[in-house]
């Protein structure tokens, strides 16, 4: 792997500095690999969803890195329009895993928000908002079916 030997944050105009570069390395895949951190926070064994271990998945990676990124941003949402952000807001991710024929995977996702105690239209004003802020909404407009249901 070729690296650059800088030893400052790079910066693109259009996005910004960076700040944070997390790091994993894999090994055998989602049929009993693991992936390590590289602060070694992270250590986790991996079974193909729906079958019998006590590995995790990339479908449940990814619900838990999105929702948990997502609810930052809804409580920055909340902040920016000076609203009280409920101290037992929730938001549950669900990602389905895909199978079209000819091995076509993909993933739909449906992130049901809670924020109880708030205004409906300002729920829906801040479930919104919070897209235009997580990286991961943003990495994911138009590459996959998103439902965002105020619960």
């Amino acid at each position: 792997m070729e690296q650059s030997n800088t030893s400052t944050p790079q910066v693109d105009a259009q996005i910004g500095k960076v700040i944070y570069t997390a790091k994993s390395h894999t090994t055998g895949g989602r049929d009993g690999g693991s992936s390590i951190s590289s602060d070694g926070r992270l250590d986790i064994k991996l079974n193909v969803p729906g079958t019998p271990g006590n590995g995790t998945n990339p479908e449940q990676l990814f619900a838990a890195g999105w929702s948990s990124c997502y609810f930052s941003a809804l409580q920055l949402a909340a902040g920016q329009r000076k609203v009280r952000f409920p101290a037992e807001a929730s938001v549950d991710a669900e990602v389905d895993l895909r199978l079209a024929p000819e091995y076509n995977y993909s993933i739909e996702v449906r992130l049901n928000v809670s924020l109880p105690g708030m205004d409906r239209d300002m729920a829906r004003e801040i479930a919104d908002a919070g897209h235009l802020l997580c990286p991961y909404s943003k990495a994911t407009h138009g590459n996959i079916k998103v439902e965002t249901n105020l619960i």
